[in-house]
């Protein structure tokens, strides 16, 4: 299809392309570890299941995969063409096979068997493009698939006002005030907490469960040297 093209560098954004269609092409790399590493410095190891919601060309899972057991990568992405190309452009059949992810070709996890819980949950420029009704939706059951050591990190893009409407809002962004997002994930069991971790564009959010180690995520600064200090402490 593009092989010359594989990066996609030269493709605007929303192009028909695997990198270019779920964002800037020349930050592919960069969203890429700022998620995977957000992930690690608050805990994720590898015996620990997560699901990857927008999964779209495996953008992180091209990372996750490799670094997590084998059946604990869970992505969740409607346009299964994004998803194949990922496959072949990202990753390849033979690292698929030892680590054997699983796919939902949906917008929703009603197919997923009701007894998988997570550890993780990551929404990268999701809730970016979610009307109020997809937010509480996704909230609520995330809410109720993550144990109760489980977070949920999700990106938001702040407003004064929450946007109106339903559904999916693609290309289009939305907007949210910090304070509708936290009651949404009180109102859902999550204790909330916003993160001073880069990002282009957005802001980091926590959404965790009362036995997830908040430790990790340091009063909103998670960093490698803590999640290190703590594991040490934790060890000794």
């Amino acid at each position: 299809m593009y092989e010359k093209d594989i990066l996609g560098l030269s493709r605007h954004i929303g192009d028909k392309h695997h990198r270019a269609y779920i964002g800037p092409p020349d930050e592919y790399d960069l969203v890429s570890a700022m998620s995977f590493n957000l992930l690690t410095a608050s805990g994720l190891r590898q015996h620990h299941r997560l699901l990857d919601i927008g999964c779209g060309s495996l953008r992180l899972g091209r990372l996750l995969i490799p670094y997590l057991n084998a059946e604990n990568y869970i992505g969740l992405e409607p346009n299964e063409w994004l998803v194949q190309d990922g496959l072949r452009y990202e990753l390849g059949d033979s690292l698929v096979a030892l680590r054997k992810p699983l796919f939902l070709f949906d917008t929703g996890l009603d197919d997923l068997e009701s007894g998988v819980r997570f550890d993780y949950a990551i929404a990268q420029s999701i809730f970016s493009h979610t009307a109020p009704d997809l937010l509480e939706r996704w909230i609520s059951d995330v809410s109720h698939r993550l144990l109760d050591t489980g977070v949920l990190f999700a990106t938001v893009i702040e407003g004064a006002s929450p946007c109106g409407g339903s559904g999916w809002v693609y290309p289009e962004c939305v907007e949210y005030p910090l304070a509708v997002v936290e009651e949404l994930a009180q109102r859902y069991g999550l204790s909330f907490k916003t993160l001073d971790w880069f990002h282009p564009r957005q802001t980091w959010c926590a959404f965790y469960k009362p036995s997830y180690n908040v430790g990790l995520l340091d009063g909103g600064a998670p960093s490698w040297n803590r999640f290190g200090r703590l594991r040490e402490e934790s060890a000794g």
